[in-house]
């Protein structure tokens, strides 16, 4: 076997896997220096001359000569007669070049060479890919379904690299089929084993944040800043964005004439009631706009313990929580601080009773569900409607009316 026959697919190795030259040059002499210290035990005086672009190579081995009864013959040396088979005129103490053929590395190293030679390309392949990722990392990314698992979707982008879409990052509404493109941010790059691992987020807040960027030019262009973005995926969504410009209306601009600029980002995440907030340092006001669509009467701050009670009109109080205690929640990651609703009552509601005094009647659970949604007292619950209260909790229509008959007790008596 001639060297040729075993590194003719070089050049196809180069083109496949888009290895510059120089850097193919550099595997090559490493997997040929193993394999030669394992036959001889050293490789320090071996010269290895490779050409990937005509696909040949040469190996020569550098031996001085020493003479025929010297019995501790090491690597770096060759018996007189030996090195005269070679060159009649060589002499003791004269240094010898000879051609290494592959085949004298024997058929069992020659296969071993070249997976090695396989294992270190894709070795190279993975330390690029992990690089190019790294890089992407809070970047949207567009990929196709390959595979779908319960616990994880398998993508595959246009050069064929995998890259893995968990159930948990994945938007609660989201349904994919093979072939489906689907958006996402690069979360993380890990390595698994000298495989590069890549995690997609449609559940980040940076994702949205991304999208802004996309569909919006102000954004992409710096005249509208993002400042912060909140979300529960797939429910609802706070963006607070400013503009160093006066004369642009940043929440006029991110939303669009009638919604038109944002619908695209509320369709690609599953129907997310997406809020648009104007930025302002002056926390009082920004609690009060980031509690929308609810109208807040007044705002008290303390600052030393980030907590802020927030005075609203009876009417109001759902509004301000939200469906599920959605709007609350969100405010409160917005703006930084633990948000108390004050109800501003009427002097008939002043004998209310708070629910917790219940809890020897009323499981903890369901007072939790009905404080979800902003009524934490007897009278706020006995003033709504049945059917409202099934539809707006999780609550069955028999409980919410037990809950009722013992609430009415407590003032029938």
């Amino acid at each position: 076997m001639e060297n040729i026959a075993l590194i003719e697919s070089f050049s196809e190795f180069k083109d496949d896997k888009l290895i510059d030259r120089v850097t193919l040059m550099a595997i090559l002499e490493d997997v040929f220096r193993n394999a030669l210290k394992k036959k001889y035990g050293s490789d320090d005086n071996f010269d290895i001359i490779i050409n990937p672009d005509k696909g040949d190579m040469e190996i020569w081995r550098r031996r001085i000569v020493v003479a025929d009864d010297d019995l501790d013959l090491e690597n770096e040396e060759i018996t007189l007669t030996e090195a005269q088979k070679i060159e009649p005129d060589f002499e003791i103490g004269e240094e010898v070049s000879e051609e290494v053929k592959l085949i004298d590395l024997g058929r069992r190293a020659i296969l071993a060479l070249r997976q090695n030679l396989i294992s270190k390309i894709h070795e190279h392949d993975n330390t690029n890919l992990y690089k190019q990722f790294k890089d992407l990392i809070g970047e949207i990314y567009t990929a196709e379904v390959h595979h779908v698992r319960p616990r994880v979707v398998i993508l595959v982008d246009d050069e064929g690299n995998e890259i893995v879409l968990p159930k948990e990052k994945q938007i609660p509404s989201d349904f994919f089929r093979k072939g489906d493109n689907v958006r996402g941010i690069i979360e993380s790059v890990e390595l698994k084993g000298n495989k590069p691992q890549i995690i997609m987020s449609r559940t980040s807040e940076k994702f949205l944040e991304k999208l802004f960027e996309q569909e919006i030019p102000e954004v992409f262009d710096g005249l509208i800043m993002i400042k912060k973005v909140v979300r529960i995926p797939g429910e609802k969504a706070k963006v607070a964005v400013d503009s160093y410009d006066d004369r642009i209306d940043p929440v006029g601009a991110c939303v669009g004439m009638k919604g038109s600029r944002i619908h695209g980002i509320v369709r690609e995440l599953g129907n997310e009631n997406i809020d648009v907030i104007n930025y302002t340092s002056n926390i009082q006001l920004f609690i009060t706009r980031a509690l929308s669509p609810a109208k807040v009467s007044t705002v008290k701050i303390n600052e030393e313990t980030k907590r802020a009670e927030v005075f609203l009109k009876l009417d109001e109080v759902s509004k301000a929580i939200g469906r599920g205690g959605h709007n609350i929640k969100l405010a409160g990651q917005l703006t930084g601080y633990e948000l108390d609703v004050i109800r501003e009552g009427s002097v008939a509601e002043e004998d209310d009773v708070e629910l917790t005094e219940f809890t020897d009647e009323i499981d903890g659970w369901v007072i939790d569900e009905f404080a979800k949604i902003g009524l934490d007292t007897a009278r706020s619950i006995l003033n709504q409607n049945v059917a409202d209260l099934v539809r707006r909790t999780d609550l069955e229509e028999e409980t919410i009316l037990e809950v009722m008959r013992i609430l009415k007790e407590e003032f029938e008596e």
